[in-house]
């Protein structure tokens, strides 16, 4: 008579295929975990680069007070910067905010403006410094010193 109930060979199947899918939905749910990872540093450095596009919006590309046609700081302090060309070449680590706040909550990231005139004729084309009425303005957001992202956008200068 032959009694009801599975093999040893169904019950070891079984098991294997069950640690398959475990398997499985763990290696998912790391891929998961670093890709919301890196969408979030992206979307904070996104945030960064735009801090940065706030605060110099409104700023004259030359020196309000002297009128300098050189390019980067005359001031000392992030505070005194009246233009644009101020932010030339400047690197903010910790970040700042488009209040000139530092922002310690984001230590690990820095942001690298660079200011240059670009021809009229071709933006990717640099141009002497105040040599065309076209700024290129482009901000680098480093994370733990390695770039993340990099947005550009160019400003008349009169």
């Amino acid at each position: 008579m032959k009694k009801g109930g599975f093999s040893l060979i169904e019950v070891l199947i079984a098991v294997v295929l069950v640690g398959l899918a475990i398997a499985s939905l763990v290696v998912a749910n790391s891929s998961f975990t670093m890709a919301n990872g890196a969408g979030a540093d992206l979307s904070t450095a996104e945030f960064l680069a735009e801090q940065v596009r706030e605060l110099t919006a409104l700023l004259p590309v030359v020196d309000p007070e002297t009128e300098t046609d050189t390019f980067g700081a005359e001031e000392a302090t992030l505070a005194g910067y009246d233009d644009l060309d101020d932010f030339d070449g400047q690197t903010f680590s910790p970040p700042i905010s488009a209040g000139r706040a530092v922002l310690n909550d984001f230590a690990a990231f820095g942001q690298h403006v660079t200011v240059e005139n670009v021809s009229a004729s071709d933006f990717e084309q640099p141009a002497p410094d105040h040599g065309s009425a076209f700024v290129k303005v482009t901000v680098r957001v480093l994370l733990n010193s390695k770039e993340l992202s990099s947005s550009s956008w160019l400003r008349a200068r009169y």
